[in-house]
């Protein structure tokens, strides 16, 4: 049996799910969401907690398995407390400001960068160049935050650019001397 698969979710009592036509409905404080699975999967509603089960030992389902049983915690949990990833801008003169549904970054290109946030998320800025990305939806949070960390990717050498906050930058020694 999947490791991960074989571990029941936790339902929180303000968060509700159903299941209808091969689909998850989750609906919480924080809004809804809801994801198609494959037939082979069943669940079982069992005092708070969904099993997830699957129908066969095949290598696929096995993989279904597992996979289906994270996207129901992550829908369980981003419709209860949500998902936030924080990013840092490093260097002279860059900077991020929001307008509007537009990130306006200055990453020392000779033009600004704009980028169109998501209904689905929502994007502040802080001071000391940090850029708080939230939303209840996982995969969109990340999947942003990777696309606008990729817009100026960070240097090794001066350690200029946008990164994680959890990322270490290990910076590279520049040129020596020869005698």
């Amino acid at each position: 049996m999947s490791r991960i698969g074989k571990i029941p979710v936790k339902i929180p009592m303000d968060v509700k799910v159903s299941f209808k036509d091969n689909t998850i409905f989750v609906e919480g404080p924080k809004g809804k969401l809801f994801q198609k699975y494959h037939p082979v999967i069943s669940f079982e509603e069992k005092s708070g907690e969904i099993a997830v089960n699957r129908a066969n030992d095949e290598k696929q389902t096995m993989a279904f398995h597992g996979l289906y049983r994270n996207l129901l915690n992550n829908m369980v949990t981003g419709v209860s407390a949500g998902f936030s990833k924080t990013l840092i801008v490093t260097g002279v003169g860059y900077k991020a400001e929001v307008r509007d549904k537009l990130l306006v970054l200055s990453l020392g290109y000779s033009n600004d960068i704009y980028v169109y946030i998501p209904d689905e998320i929502s994007v502040a800025v802080e001071a000391g160049g940090k850029v708080v990305i939230t939303g209840i939806d996982k995969q969109i949070v990340g999947e942003f935050a990777a696309e606008v960390r990729k817009l100026r990717a960070l240097e090794p050498y001066k350690g200029k650019g946008i990164r994680y906050e959890t990322e270490r930058v290990k910076l590279k020694p520049g040129k020596s001397g020869v005698k």
